[in-house]
């Protein structure tokens, strides 16, 4: 489903190399994991997978379902199924949450050439999934994460994601900032996408996350490329670990 071969992404115009031939390949059907110290790479490999402006893609290739996503725009990966759930979601003052995501949902819809949602479809759907995570109806009506809480900005995007139902997730260190019933919130809307047909990449540093989110494999990202690869149990060895033992 994705392919990603000797990847080499650069910031601050080329000059800072940061991903230095990675490779790595998530099947449909499987949830893998990336942890590793800061600085290793792993947000910009999410920037990179989702077209973020300023991460310059220098060598290697990305293959999602057949395409190169290097030469799609983001708002085309998007269409294409490709979902982002940011470590530090963004605030859009003056912009409707259930206005932005109606237009977002609609927008990529159209893009794939099917039928938009008439506002009654949408409604029903957003007040159902709202209702499984625990999202008051007050929140909805609110500016785009504005005077959203750490936890309460997680938890839209998790909100999101189940109304875009996307083929592929990338989910940036969604724990950040969560408390243990935030958590398993979280985590039980993120479960629910589990299928055959998607696939995800869930990066974070800590263990606990995987403990609600039972990844197929975990792999270790240290200095630009992937170090090791295990299978669910292998976070735990490098909760207690560490990964100096990885570094070049």
């Amino acid at each position: 489903m994705l392919k990603i071969n000797d990847l080499t992404v650069a910031v601050n115009d080329g000059e800072t190399e940061i991903l230095k031939g990675l490779t790595l390949e998530i099947p449909a059907g499987e949830v893998h994991a990336i942890m590793g110290p800061n600085g290793a790479g792993k947000s910009t490999l999410s920037y990179a997978l989702t077209g973020r402006d300023g991460y310059d893609i220098s060598g290697g290739s990305i293959d999602y379902l057949g395409n190169d996503l290097t030469e799609m725009e983001p708002e085309e990966r998007a269409a294409a199924g490709l979902f982002l759930s940011f470590q530090y979601p963004l605030e859009i003052p003056g912009v409707p949450t259930m206005t932005f995501l109606k237009t977002a949902l609609n927008a990529q819809r159209k893009a794939r050439g099917e039928d938009e949602l008439t506002a009654p479809e949408f409604l029903k759907k957003a007040r159902a999934i709202a209702a499984d995570l625990k999202i008051k109806p007050d929140m909805l009506k609110r500016p785009l994460n504005v005077g959203f809480s750490g936890g309460e900005k997680k938890r839209m995007e998790i909100f999101q994601m189940l109304m875009l139902e996307p083929k592929f997730l990338v989910m940036d260190e969604t724990d950040s900032g969560l408390d243990v019933d935030a958590l398993r919130i979280v985590a039980d809307g993120v479960n629910r996408l589990r299928n055959p047909e998607r696939g995800m990449l869930v990066i974070t540093h800590y263990q606990r996350l995987l403990d609600y989110i039972v990844p197929d494999k975990v792999h270790v990202l240290v200095d630009g490329k992937i170090a090791a690869t295990g299978d669910a149990d292998f976070a735990k060895t490098l909760e207690s670990e560490g990964y100096d033992k990885y570094a070049a």
